[in-house]
């Protein structure tokens, strides 16, 4: 009896610490980097250096400054209320409807983030765009005896080899309503060389679990309740088909929905890809962006080189503007992409924004 009852002792231990790793693995604690050098996404479909634009505005926000126009009717889509606040579903991608103006919800979510662990690098009103700095989960760090032990003494010891930034987006809905979007990106730092003697940071695939974490997270900070945030945001997602196709010798996508599950998702991708969104009109279905072409030619400088990058005196390839068109005829959508003035564009960029738009989608 006694040692059954010892070894269902050690079982027990067993258990509760496997519980623990569970839980542990489940944690969310993030920190941002220092206040100094932040993190960059090699050229491509990058976010652009920032300028005087990108200033933290000191005045009030208004709800009209973040959509122009009106959208097209409402299509049913999977949601689940608790007040004021539901989110809804397309695809792996979702939102969160809140029946607040945005004026309102501003403040809110700005604490939101910085409760959560992190630095605002961008805080526009005037483009209902939010973003993050770079930061990192420390609750991926592993536990071990050492630093269980000692603790915070060596924390600034320990780092993983991912960071993460997050985007948040407003838009104002004809009822009055607000839509608050989360997009994530990711960078992992890997091997340049077989000797393992040098390190870059390299893009990793949005994680659409933490993106609704945050939106579960940023539901509760709006007034639900802890264990309705977790059963409204637990169902399962839809698959749409979107494929990549030429029109009039032309890449564009088409994806097998309607404008305003297709509107919301491309702008997602976008966020989620690194685009800079300049301006949007959801009347017109367009979104106008900046693009930095990939130089093959160009060395990718590593991290250090990016940190240092304002010591450099190289030339910045200048940004290249274009439009993302979203038309839709009932269930049928297709993205295309246009010149600053608004001409079909069938470049080898275009063909490069389609597809990377296409594998988010899909």
């Amino acid at each position: 009896m006694k040692r059954s009852a010892a070894k269902l002792g050690v079982l027990a231990a067993c258990a509760a610490l496997a519980a623990c790793s569970v839980l542990e693995g489940e944690r969310i604690d993030y920190k941002s980097a220092t206040k100094g050098a932040t993190l960059d996404v090699p050229p491509d479909l990058t976010q652009l250096a920032r300028d005087s634009r990108y200033q933290v505005p000191g005045g009030p926000v208004t709800a009209s400054a973040y959509q122009i126009g009106q959208s097209a009717p409402s299509l049913p889509t999977a949601a689940t209320a608790v007040g004021d606040v539901r989110i809804e579903r397309a695809g792996d991608k979702r939102w969160l409807v809140v029946n607040r103006p945005a004026d309102q919800l501003w403040g809110p979510v700005r604490e939101f983030w910085q409760e959560s662990g992190f630095l605002l690098s961008l805080d526009q009103s005037n483009l209902g765009i939010m973003e993050t700095d770079w930061a990192e989960n420390r609750a991926k760090i592993p536990q071990d005896v050492i630093r269980s032990t000692l603790g915070k003494l060596l924390d600034s010891a320990y780092s993983t080899a991912e960071r993460d930034r997050f985007r948040t987006r407003f838009e104002r809905t004809p009822t009055g309503a607000t839509e608050i979007y989360i997009s994530h990106r990711g960078m992992v730092e890997v091997y340049a060389n077989t000797q393992k003697d040098q390190t870059v940071w390299q893009p990793r695939p949005a994680d659409p679990e933490l993106e609704t974490e945050f939106l579960r997270r940023l539901m509760v900070k709006l007034g639900v309740p802890q264990e309705q945030s977790r059963a409204i945001t637990a169902s399962g997602t839809t698959r749409t088909t979107s494929r990549v196709a030429s029109v009039n010798n032309t890449p564009v996508v088409q994806i097998d929905e309607g404008f305003d599950r297709a509107w919301r998702r491309v702008g997602l991708a976008l966020d989620r890809t690194g685009f800079t969104v300049e301006d949007r009109d959801r009347s017109q279905g367009t979104y106008f962006v900046r693009y930095v072409p990939p130089n093959p030619d160009k060395q990718d400088p590593g991290f250090l080189g990016r940190v240092f990058n304002f010591m450099r005196t190289e030339k910045v390839e200048a940004p290249l503007k274009y439009r993302i068109a979203v038309r839709s005829q009932g269930e049928s959508t297709t993205v295309s992409v246009l010149d600053a003035q608004g001409s079909p564009e069938a470049s080898a960029n275009a063909q490069r924004i389609v597809q990377v738009i296409a594998d988010d989608l899909k």
